[in-house]
């Protein structure tokens, strides 16, 4: 079984109130989860919401994950491998923001066979509107 999953991240302020939130779709069913800190980054708020998805995802499955952010997907699909060679510096040499939830995803993503798909934020797809809407009620 495949499951789709939808995530976002919010910050009221960056840094400020944020919010994350993600939507996860099996078969039939039909789930949401959500969470909020008070002082945080929107970048950081992004990486919650997968990392908490995939943390709900019990047993071994194929997933899809759609984010707006391109800072995750990429993060998580291309830059991490070049971080963990050169001990979690950035391009610039200087230490990897995040890095704390960069090691969460990853090893969140171990578990599991994960591919990540970037959808265009706010280009009426049904369940980033709503993934959106839950993380932004996050940041009140």
């Amino acid at each position: 079984m495949k499951l789709k999953i939808y995530t976002d991240g919010a910050c009221s302020g960056n840094p400020g109130k944020g919010g994350w939130a993600a939507i996860i779709l099996n078969d039939s069913n039909q789930s949401s989860i959500s969470g909020s800190e008070s002082n945080t980054t929107n970048n950081r708020m992004e990486l919650m919401a997968p990392i908490m998805a995939l943390k709900k995802i019990k047993k071994k499955s194929e997933i899809i994950i759609f984010t707006d952010s391109k800072y995750v997907k990429d993060g998580i699909t291309d830059w991490i491998k070049k971080w963990k060679v050169n001990n979690w510096k950035s391009s610039n040499k200087k230490p990897v923001k995040n890095r704390d939830l960069w090691i969460k995803l990853d090893n969140a993503c171990l578990k599991h066979k994960v591919t990540w798909k970037w959808v265009k934020a706010h280009a009426g797809n049904k369940y980033n509107n709503l993934v959106d809407e839950l993380a932004v009620l996050k940041t009140k």
